[in-house]
């Protein structure tokens, strides 16, 4: 398992494939919070990413396990839903 106490403000969060999935606003429990300008047509609120996909922290970046097409359908509304259930 990560380290968490790794993570810190400002990371890059990617992909297992390199692709920019969202920028760190800070862990959250099990979640790792994103930047709300990382949250793409929902800007207005943060979007959350499981830290059971965080695969290695590198650098200044975190890289998840999922691809970054994955890892965007995967990530979580505040309440823990799923944001792909939200999608048309």
């Amino acid at each position: 398992m990560t380290d968490l106490s790794q993570i810190s403000e400002h990371m890059e969060i990617v992909g297992a494939d390199g692709v920019h999935v969202g920028t760190v606003d800070k862990v959250d429990g099990d979640r790792i919070k994103m930047t709300k300008a990382d949250s793409g047509s929902h800007s207005d609120h943060h979007h959350y990413v499981s830290v059971g996909l965080v695969a290695a922290v590198e650098g200044n970046q975190v890289r998840l396990s999922a691809t970054g097409a994955s890892a965007m359908l995967l990530e979580e509304e505040n309440d823990g839903g799923a944001l792909a259930d939200k999608r048309s």
